[in-house]
Order: structure tokens, then sequence, then C-alpha cells
């Protein structure tokens, strides 16, 4: 067993160093399930058989001193210490490395497995895209239950959940490449007609309301950008916009349903599709979304992202965001 135990273990850290040096596409929730399923089982082992087995051959050493004390005794000779008794049982009932390895960690990694994968996930901001909303490596968190409760790594829907409502920030999995993680804002839900024309957002056919706000000085880019208040559905969240940056869509990719789309120098109109959703960043002029890619598939969805836990460049920004 140690044998085999320090093979798995190697092949986790193996994998691990792989992803991070980028020669295998990583997959952090199937790893996760892997962990907790080979720890489990190694708990179960150590649970009903190897501790009983411990426990056995510790009793069997305290009836066996216990006669020798007694013979000991019967010939007049001095018992040998019980110190040397217990320090022999403690080492019989110690547990092992590959099992304080394995067993010894499932309680740690159940727990984390089933709140990642049914409650909280957390996600670090990767991009600018959800400026001013959501800053470069903001520690956030997502709701994965509020939109329905999902199998990890099949991400099968098991309850229905809420859908998804306009202006509610989301993380999903990215169409063209499902392994990546992205994070944008609902704008568009199954049946509506988006409209984005000369960086105006309408939705099936009346205008978004928006109403301007102080410039946003943003401190990577080391400039001002003006900003405005947008209220989708009764959620309201802060936009900005690139002035020098033009209203046509440049560079989409031919996505599922772009039929759904026209295009021009003005910007883009799209009628969503059932169960599909059209997102887009706060950055609006600096966000690769549903304008470029085309729309999200009810499928790929992972939670509802609606709490800062940790900025490191602005403590006062930690708490709950819309």
């Amino acid at each position: 067993m140690p044998a085999l135990t320090a093979a798995v273990l190697g092949a986790f850290v193996a994998y691990a160093a792989a992803w991070y040096f980028g020669a295998v596409e990583g997959n952090f929730a199937l790893l996760l399930l892997m962990a907790t399923v080979v720890t489990g089982l190694y708990w179960l082992a150590e649970r009903f058989y190897f501790l009983p087995q411990r426990r056995a051959a510790a009793a069997a050493l305290d009836a066996q001193a216990q006669a020798r004390g007694e013979e000991l005794q019967r010939l007049g000779i001095a018992a040998p210490p019980a110190a040397e008794t217990e320090q022999a049982k403690h080492k019989l009932l110690m547990q092992p490395w590959w099992l304080d390895w394995t067993a010894g960690l499932f309680p740690v990694i159940l727990v984390v497995f089933v709140l990642r994968s049914f409650l909280f996930e957390p996600f670090k901001i990767p991009s600018g895209s959800m400026i001013p909303t959501l800053l470069v490596g903001d520690l956030i968190l997502v709701n994965k239950y509020t939109y329905g409760l999902r199998l990890p790594v099949l991400n099968t829907k098991i309850t229905e959940g809420t859908p998804p409502q306009r202006g509610d920030v989301m993380v999903f999995r990215y169409p063209p490449k499902p392994s990546l993680d992205y994070i944008k804002r609902v704008v568009g839900v199954p049946g509506d007609e988006v409209a984005y024309l000369n960086k105006r957002l309408t939705i099936n056919g009346q205008p978004v309301p928006e109403s301007a706000l102080p410039e946003f000085f943003d401190e990577d880019a080391m400039r001002y950008f003006p900003q405005f208040e947008e209220t989708l559905g009764e959620k309201k969240h802060r936009i900005i916009v690139d002035p020098d940056r033009p209203a046509m869509i440049q560079g989409a990719s031919d996505f599922k349903y772009r039929q759904n789309c026209r295009y021009s120098v003005e910007g883009v109109v799209c009628k969503v599709p059932p169960g599909h959703y059209f997102m887009m960043g706060d950055n609006r002029d600096n966000s690769l979304d549903s304008r470029y890619w085309g729309f999200v598939p009810e499928e790929n969805i992972v939670g509802k992202a609606f709490f800062v836990w940790m900025s490191f460049s602005k403590l006062n920004r930690i708490g709950s965001f819309q």
C-alpha cells in the first residue's frame, strides 16, 4: 500500500505540475472530484480495516504485557515499566504516512468539494472587462445554487432554481472554449431582441435607462473614461465607454445562431434564441463578449457572482455588488 499510495500522490502532483506549466489543459473540478473519491476510499479502508487491525494489535500487546507481568510477579521479578508498553501501543496505533496523506485529508477535501460544487465558488477577476463594477485582481464569490444545482464536472442541472435575470453578473463557461470561465453581465434573456447601436443599449425596442456620472479614472490605462449608471430591470450598475473606439463590432466570429444577429457600422442587433443568454461587459469598449462570440447556452452557466471577498487594490471594495 505505501508504494501504491506514493504512485497515486505522484500522479496528482504530476498532473498539477503539467497544468501549471501549460503542458495539459487542467480541470480543477475533475481534479477535486478525483481527490475526493480517492481519499474517501482510503478513509473507508482506514475506518473499517486498517484502524481495527491496529487496535486489535494494540489489544493483543496489552494482553501479552499483562500476562508477562503476572508471570514475572509469580517468579518474584519486578515487571517492566508500564511506559514501555504504552509507547509500543502508541506506535502500533499511529496512522502511517500513506494514510495520513489520504484518509487524513478526506474530511477537508470533502468539505471543499461540497462547498465549491453546490454552494459557493471563489474566482479571481483576470481582466478589465467588468470595470468599473469589478477590478482586475478582485477575488469574488459565486453563488452555485441560485440558478439551480448542477452535478460537478458534468454540469448537469439537478434542481431548477431561478432563471438568470437581466442585470445579473454571471460566471459561465466560455462557449468557444468551455474549459475557461468568463464573467459578464446578463443583458438579454431568451426571446429578447438586444441592440447595441452607437453605444446605446436597447432591449425589445426600449432604450435602457442611462444617466451620466462623473468620469471614471482607470488606474491601469491611466486615463479618464465617460461613466454612466445603467438600469437593467430593477438593477442599477455602472458602465464606462471609450469615445475613441468605433461603434462597429470588428472581428465577430462565426458562432452558433449567428443568423440571429445583424451587424452594421452602428453596432449589432441580436435576437436571443431559446435557452441562451446575451452577455456584455460593463467596460463596453474593452470586453470580448456576446457581440463577438455569440450567445451563452444554459448548460454553460456556472453561477451568479455577488460578493467581493478581497480586493488588494482597495479594501473598501469588499462587499456585495450588483
